[in-house]
């Protein structure tokens, strides 16, 4: 990938929508444009009568006829925000080390604020992995849970007995030097959380978690077995059992939704954790890597809130 033409060009693709749409067939076919719609490569670029391109910057496809941009297939489909702003987006997204706000955009494009959150929540949902077929973590894996959202309004210890109610969970696994998988659940309990311990975890992995009862006799089903820290009596580290790389994760994820979002709904809270996870699990590419990474992701999906009528 080539890392200096890509910062070198993305400016440009944000400032210029001829560019924008050159950039993006590019980070998405190479030099070998096809149809989304069949996958032929027997394509051409449809041309006005003045001979430029099409000003809607269409593709034909010879095989199957379909007429197509590069929209299609990617969670810019049946999209009118032009696709400058949507480079200038994904830029923002990928780059910011703890996430660029709706409303920023919206200052800084001119567009308006429901664009930008449309915008925004398409590239976290391209940016989110299919967890159906994961790829297992393996070595030393480290399992926590935390609690996103407000915090109740009333001071006293009673009120931590509405904390399911008030705030979502999120349940994270870090392997040690490596990915994270994270999402959010709507009850931590045993039942929930070792599914998905199973799901992302090899056999042979060893398990490292604090002292909550709903990891008691995950040990069993892993070569490595389970240890735990006991935080209630302040022991964070021993040896080499520490839930530190999970729970500095959690601190990522908390910092910038307080420092950069403010407020997130559970409706949409998953996008977000989606939106961490991608940025933890790429923190060693470029920032060009990172967001062509991204934007190839965002193939074959498209978000939509609501369901199409029959």
């Amino acid at each position: 990938m080539d890392t200096e033409k890509t910062i070198k060009n993305l400016p440009i693709a944000c400032a210029d929508e001829d560019r924008a749409v050159i950039f993006l067939e590019h980070q998405r076919w190479g030099d070998t444009p096809c149809c989304p719609h069949c996958g032929s490569v027997n394509v051409y670029q449809m041309k006005g009568r003045d001979g430029k391109r099409n000003k809607r910057y269409l593709w034909k496809c010879n095989d199957c006829e379909n007429q197509y941009t590069v929209r299609v297939g990617t969670v810019f489909e049946g999209s009118r925000i032009p696709l400058r702003h949507w480079c200038f987006a994904f830029w923002r997204a990928c780059t910011s080390k703890k996430g660029v706000s709706a409303l920023e955009i919206h200052r800084q494009t001119g567009i308006s604020y429901k664009s930008c959150l449309f915008m925004l929540h398409r590239i976290r949902f391209a940016m989110a992995d299919d967890h159906r077929t994961p790829e297992p973590l393996t070595g030393t894996v480290e399992v926590d849970e935390t609690y996103v959202g407000g915090k109740p309004r009333d001071k006293g210890p009673h009120n931590w007995s509405n904390r399911p109610e008030r705030k979502t969970p999120v349940v994270a696994i870090v392997q040690r030097n490596g990915n994270v998988r994270a999402q959010t659940m709507p009850k931590v309990n045993a039942k929930n959380v070792k599914k998905m311990i199973r799901e992302n975890v090899h056999k042979s992995a060893r398990i490292h978690t604090d002292e909550s009862s709903i990891y008691r006799g995950i040990g069993k089903e892993f070569e490595g077995g389970h240890e735990t820290v006991v935080h209630y009596k302040k022991e964070y580290v021993r040896g080499d059992v520490t839930t530190n790389t999970v729970e500095g994760f959690f601190s990522i994820l908390k910092r910038g939704i307080n420092g950069i979002y403010h407020n997130v709904s559970k409706e949409h809270l998953h996008r977000y954790v989606a939106e961490y996870e991608y940025r933890y699990n790429t923190r060693k590419m470029t920032d060009g890597e990172r967001v062509v990474t991204a934007i190839q992701k965002s193939q074959g999906k498209r978000l939509m809130y609501k369901t199409p009528q029959a």
